[in-house]
């Protein structure tokens, strides 16, 4: 039986490997990568609805809301009314958030170094094609393209 008879299994298994590397990397962080993903977007955006937050990672508001509420409970971000519509929460990093985000900068930069340790010479081309199949397949880096919102009238 041919193991690879399907392209996608090789990038498949490529994906969870660098995640389980990523995760090594992060780990003294206390976190896991999606929560290092969204303090990293919530960089990027600034205040942000919960709503906006979890339509850019492609979740639903309750699955984001659990994501969030376990950064509230570590004290990486704040979780307000917006004043102009309070059946909106406005999520912001804490200093403490802000503070994590250079170790996570760290680890990513890590995860990087690795990458191009193994591709060597190829790892720009496959990053660039990466990033073609994610766009190609609807995907975004959640907060490239800044959402607002209306803390005030």
């Amino acid at each position: 039986m041919n193991i690879d008879l399907h392209q996608f299994h090789g990038l498949l298994h490529s994906a969870s490997l660098v995640e389980a590397e990523l995760r090594r990397h992060i780990a003294p962080l206390g976190i896991h990568p999606r929560q290092a993903q969204i303090l990293d977007a919530m960089d990027r955006l600034g205040p942000v609805s919960q709503a906006d937050l979890a339509a850019g990672f492609g979740v639903t508001p309750a699955s984001m809301s659990t994501m969030t509420d376990r950064l509230l409970g570590a004290g990486y971000i704040t979780r307000t009314p917006n004043p102009v519509s309070r059946r909106e929460n406005v999520l912001e990093l804490t200093e403490k958030g802000r503070t994590l985000l250079e170790g996570i900068a760290k680890a990513w930069t890590a995860v990087d170094a690795t990458i191009s340790t193994v591709l060597g010479k190829n790892a720009d081309a496959f990053i660039t094609q990466a990033q073609l199949l994610r766009d190609g397949l609807g995907g975004a880096v959640p907060g490239a393209a800044r959402a607002t919102i209306k803390l005030d009238q």
